[in-house]
């Protein structure tokens, strides 16, 4: 494509000359006042403006200054008939490459012009290979970013990095498995980081936050109308989405009629506003997390199958703290300089009292309770080192004699006894059970995340061994 030159000078032989002279080597246009000359820099490409000082009553000027309002602002060579020193400097001052006094010869004037181009191209080609350079810093710091966020060098962690690695670039949905506070969202942060896509596009639902009829709407959007208080338009999660990452947190909390609209979102990429029958095209990669063991859901009828399948393209499971032990020191470092710089605090060490009571502890709300206990110890250390006793008291609880009892349906260790005094499965079952329990101070809930059971799944099996034990 040819360069483009704009001519502008209230004499017609001047400009008829000069497009004669340029009109070979360039695409050229010309105009007779500053009106003229903005409607084809505003309209036009131009790379280079060759225009005269005196335009009637206008300036030429004030063409250099609207050339360097355009987004390229083309190289500008001012002519005049009454050169000055003064004057050339204030054309500089105002972004002129160039001056040029009249009469002109038509042969330096197309010389410097072709100057004019050729620095241009290059300008525009290193402008070019700057952007993408950034481009890349930033992709090479997004990536080493993403991987950064999973902290921990067990075998456990390093598979997960591997995972994440290979499927961060691909299209397919991602299913992030682990009981609360394992760090599910940040796995979700670091597939998106890796993904390629922009890095403001990653929007996140917590499905368990919401209503079932307004997680329909925060997902999908709807039309003004569409209910009693949806007085304008709104554009749905999944529209916000497109061309990034959603993350669908806690996912099995999502009711029957959106695991519809769901599963057709995943399977034809296509969504419709609440109130609209539109299909709308959507390019929104899907990462969804669970604390729940879908599985049982499904077999429960409380979450469809072909949903189910459909976001178990890959699975990831985030294990507990307590499953990767040797990552509670360095994650413990981590959180110590990230508390001591947001309260101001200096860096201070873990003594080795503090650091076999992290050790020791089963962390029954993983990194997220791992985080609590060290901001907790940050903030009341007033010694050189973080130790025991600046921990949370729970922390301390170490024997079972300061463990709370399950719940009056516990049954006695006696009673868990074979007659051969061995352990039978029932017994196994109400050990793991009570253990779990005692763990989370009797917290039935957080027990059954414990034990990867569901709440009412730990009720069942209370009730019948509870009345197990009752039978004679």
């Amino acid at each position: 494509m040819s360069s483009i030159v704009l001519i502008v000078d209230d004499e017609k032989p001047t400009r008829d000359g000069l497009r004669q002279a340029l009109d070979e080597r360039f695409e050229v246009y010309v105009a007779a006042d500053t009106r003229e000359a903005r409607q084809v820099l505003r309209s036009e490409p131009v790379d280079v403006l060759l225009t005269d000082l005196r335009l009637g009553a206008d300036s030429g000027m004030d063409l250099l200054d609207e050339a360097l309002t355009l987004p390229k602002p083309p190289v500008s060579i001012m002519m005049t008939a009454y050169g000055s020193v003064d004057t050339a400097v204030e054309a500089m001052r105002r972004g002129a490459w160039h001056f040029v006094t009249k009469p002109l010869n038509l042969e330096e004037v197309e010389l410097l012009v072709a100057r004019a181009v050729h620095g241009r191209k290059i300008e525009s080609e290193n402008r070019r290979l700057s952007t993408e350079n950034r481009e890349l810093k930033k992709k090479t710091a997004s990536q080493s970013a993403g991987l950064e966020r999973l902290i921990g060098k067990s075998e456990a962690i390093t598979r997960i990095g591997e995972m994440v690695t290979q499927v961060a670039p691909t299209r397919a949905t991602v299913l992030i498995e682990g009981e609360s506070g394992t760090g599910k969202e940040l796995v979700a942060h670091a597939i998106h980081d890796l993904s390629g896509r922009p890095a403001d596009k990653l929007v996140i639902v917590n499905c368990a936050a919401l209503s079932p009829q307004l997680l329909e709407s925060e997902l999908f959007g709807h039309e003004k109308g569409a209910f009693t208080s949806a007085h304008q338009r709104r554009i749905g999660r999944f529209e916000q989405a497109d061309g990034g990452t959603l993350f669908l947190d806690e996912i099995g909390e999502v009711d029957s009629a959106t695991q519809v609209k769901l599963l057709r979102a995943l399977s034809e990429r296509t969504i419709e506003r609440v109130g609209a029958n539109k299909p709308i095209n959507v390019d929104a990669r899907v990462v969804a997390a669970t604390n729940k063991n879908l599985r049982e859901l499904v077999a429960a009828g409380e979450f469809r199958e072909d949903l189910f399948f459909r976001l178990n393209v890959v699975t990831i499971r985030m294990p507990p703290l307590r499953e990767r032990a040797e990552d509670v020191v360095l994650l413990a470092s981590t959180f110590l300089s990230e508390f001591a710089e947001e309260n101001g605090r200096p860096g201070k060490p873990l003594s080795d009292d503090a650091l076999a009571l992290l050790r020791n502890y089963s962390w029954p709300g993983n990194v997220r309770e791992l985080r609590t206990a060290i901001e907790h110890g940050v903030v009341m250390s007033n010694e050189d080192r973080i130790e025991r006793h600046h921990l949370p008291d729970f922390l301390d609880q170490t024997s079972d004699s300061n463990l709370p009892t399950a719940s009056n349906q516990d049954v006695t260790a006696e009673k868990d006894l074979a007659p051969n005094g061995e352990f039978n499965l029932h017994a196994l079952e109400m050990h793991a059970i009570r253990s779990a329990l005692r763990h989370t101070r009797g917290n039935r809930t957080k027990a059954a995340e414990l034990l990867g059971i569901s709440r009412r799944t730990l009720q069942r099996k209370l009730k019948e061994l509870s009345s197990a034990s009752d039978a004679p």
